[in-house]
């Protein structure tokens, strides 16, 4: 069973648009649950990362079959787990690294499949920063001719997020068989 759990920005909340349109690709496919993690009322990254680390420690979640999604701080969020934890997946929206006020600016992320979309007039999150470290790491990074909120790019993120769990879903799978025979 593929878990993902889903991260909404700083500003935004569980019934964010693209949070929403994610859970709704999630929910496609078979022996996939997703998680839509509530981080109303916590300001600070430290705070949000801790709720998610307890989240999936009490969800007994397994690191290897986990997709961390997330959008700005909730990418960041993701990132910054999947530097603690070999994760399955990362799927990175306007992701808030190498912003001073978080405690790890650009973490390294340790997932075995990452995907970056990214816009060019994001001025949140400036572009510079998330391009180095795809960069540094090879990571997949789509840019898109968009600001930090990437509304106007929803359909090539909900298709680029189910071709990416399609992916994360074979290579789970490939790894239970391979701990079956």
């Amino acid at each position: 069973m593929m878990t993902v759990y889903l991260s909404h920005g700083l500003e935004s909340g569980p019934g964010a648009l693209k949070i929403q349109a994610l859970k709704g690709i999630a929910e496609k496919f078979d022996d996939c649950e997703p998680v839509v993690m509530d981080y109303r009322g916590m300001a600070e990254p430290p705070q949000r990362l801790n709720h998610l680390l307890a989240t999936m420690a009490k969800r007994n979640a397994t690191p290897g079959s986990c997709v961390l999604a997330g959008s700005s701080l909730g990418g960041w969020l993701s990132a910054a787990v999947s530097a603690q934890q070999p994760l399955l997946g990362c799927f990175l929206l306007a992701p808030a690294l190498g912003l001073p006020d978080y405690p790890e600016t650009s973490p390294t992320i340790q997932a075995r499949l990452t995907h970056i979309i990214h816009g060019w007039q994001d001025d949140v999150v400036l572009p510079g920063p998330v391009i180095e470290r795809a960069r540094l790491q090879r990571l997949s990074l789509r840019m898109v001719d968009d600001d930090h909120r990437l509304h106007a790019s929803l359909d090539t993120i909900l298709s680029d997020f189910e071709r990416f769990l399609a992916d994360c879903q074979a290579l789970d799978q490939q790894a239970i068989q391979a701990s079956v025979s």
